[in-house]
């Protein structure tokens, strides 16, 4: 064989090996309905629930953070998080977190936070004044 098809050959390999390894990550977007019925790790994006208690004690243990979420359906579960509590969390507008059911509640393995834009008064300022 030519070096050129020796190559080519490990590339294709390596593109089909990472592709695979990629597609073990893949999650489907959902509501909490849907993740507590499949049982397979699932987005949710939903709201923080600011009338029911989130559970931080950084002191007894530092990776256990706990709060609600209400998704788009109107369904509010809790949600724990074995990770620190991220900064500015309760000024979150929006939050999806990724993961799955276990023990009642939705365990994320990943979180993610639309925040307030500091823009925003801006941005509705100059639409306005475009007009």
């Amino acid at each position: 064989m030519k070096k050129m098809q020796i190559v080519l050959i490990l590339l294709i390999v390596t593109s089909i090996a990472v592709l695979i390894y990629a597609s073990k990550d893949l999650s489907t977007y959902g509501n909490f309905a849907t993740a507590e019925k499949t049982g397979a790790k699932t987005k949710v994006v939903g709201i923080l629930a600011k009338d029911k208690s989130m559970t931080y004690e950084p002191s007894k243990d530092p990776n256990y953070f706990s709060f609600f979420i209400k998704d788009n359906q109107g369904v509010e579960k809790k949600v724990v998080l074995r990770a620190a509590k991220p900064q500015d969390f309760e000024l979150s507008e929006q939050i999806v977190v990724t993961g799955s059911f276990r023990d009642g509640a939705f365990e994320a393995s990943d979180l993610l936070m639309k925040c307030p834009s500091k823009y925003k008064n801006e941005e509705i300022y100059i639409k306005s004044k475009q007009i």
